[in-house]
């Protein structure tokens, strides 16, 4: 026998799944190895009280950082544990001292624009082609003529699976000396995200990289952070279990290397747009090539993908994401129903899907 495949491994680490989940861009399945691991941890915290278990997982905490830096191409990035991606924008934000103007996407994720909106940055859209997808060329133009002071820049959003030229933007924002953060919630462990050249990247555990809820990184480039907001996040309540947890699904994600996953990942992103576009009533958003592992279905007229998604899951154990306007309120019209499998989702797994959405729509 051969080496097992990605899929083969990802599968053998994890207990079975209760049905068909395909939801890893709101919630992948943990391995034993991080459940055990946050578990362990929360033991010994009982036994020998927090603050001294919180020494004693340092040096796994460390190697979590530095496998961050490697999914990152970051060598000499400060990296810190947050509560999430929504933390660590409004940590960003909150450091922020200089002109408050901003330019993202026409797509940016709701709660982003709301941080942004709190920290009172003027928000200026990118522009971007008929798919959303930035326009390289106009944006040039537009940041060349009227610079931000910050570009923020959501690599894969919340509402579809188009990828975002991060790469590309950094170049841009280096040539017209504009820093740039950039979020990669959807983006680490799925996409190639090493070597943006960003001067923050942030990212939650829960998605792609499988780790627990509740927990996410940050990096940036050395001292970008002043040292009262680094002194703060050093001593801010937190869940030095889930950080144990999450360092080691990083090292998981560390081990296959940064461009194994996104290969398979692209592969697995045009099964599924291959197959439910022929549900009837139902049309796939992204072209079937796309290099992602996101499926986004737009619903048939008078059909709620609210309802849809809530009897995939009664009445035949699959496991989907609504997603409502608010994940992107500058675009969004209606609701849509978002398809994510992982490297592990079957053929099988993918005609059961077509098949329980045309049962719960027909």
């Amino acid at each position: 026998m051969g080496e097992p495949s990605i899929a083969e491994r990802w599968r053998a680490a994890r207990p079975p799944a209760a049905g068909v989940h395909v939801d890893s861009a709101a919630c992948s399945r943990q391995s034993f190895a991080v459940i055990d691991a946050a578990a362990q941890h929360a033991r010994h915290e009982a036994e020998v009280g927090g603050y001294v278990a919180a020494e004693a997982a340092a040096p796994v905490l460390e190697a979590g950082r530095a496998a961050v830096r490697v999914l990152t191409g970051m060598s000499d990035a400060e990296v810190f544990f947050t509560t999430g991606s929504n933390n660590a924008l409004d940590i960003l934000l909150g450091d922020w001292t200089g002109e408050r103007t901003v330019a993202c996407l026409h797509g940016e994720y709701g709660p982003n624009l709301a941080i942004l909106t709190r920290h009172g940055f003027d928000i200026r859209e990118l522009p971007v082609d008929g798919s959303g997808r930035l326009d390289l060329d106009a944006a040039a133009a537009v940041l060349a003529a009227n610079p931000p002071a910050l570009v923020h820049f959501t690599v894969l959003g919340s509402h579809s699976g188009i990828v975002q030229p991060a790469h590309d933007i950094a170049a841009l924002c280096r040539s017209g000396g504009i820093p740039l953060y950039v979020d990669a919630a959807q983006g680490l462990s799925h996409l190639d995200c090493a070597d943006i050249g960003a001067d923050a990247v942030y990212s939650s555990s829960r998605k792609w990289t499988a780790g627990p809820r509740g927990v996410g990184m940050l990096a940036t480039r050395p001292e970008l952070l002043s040292e009262a907001t680094q002194l703060s996040l050093g001593h801010t309540e937190s869940n030095v279990g889930l950080h144990v947890g999450l360092s080691v699904a990083l090292g998981e994600q560390q081990t296959e290397g940064p461009r194994p996953t996104p290969a398979r990942l692209r592969d697995v992103g045009a099964a599924p747009r291959t197959v439910l576009a022929q549900v009837p009533g139902w049309s796939v958003i992204e072209p079937v090539d796309e290099p992602s592992a996101i499926t986004t279905l737009r619903p048939p007229d008078g059909v709620d993908p609210l309802a849809v998604r809530g009897r995939l899951i009664a009445e035949h154990s699959i496991v989907t994401t609504f997603v409502g306007p608010e994940r992107a309120p500058r675009v969004m019209t209606r609701p849509a129903l978002r398809v994510s499998p992982h490297v592990d989702v079957t053929d099988a797994d993918l005609e059961s899907v077509a098949d329980a959405l045309a049962a719960v729509t027909g």
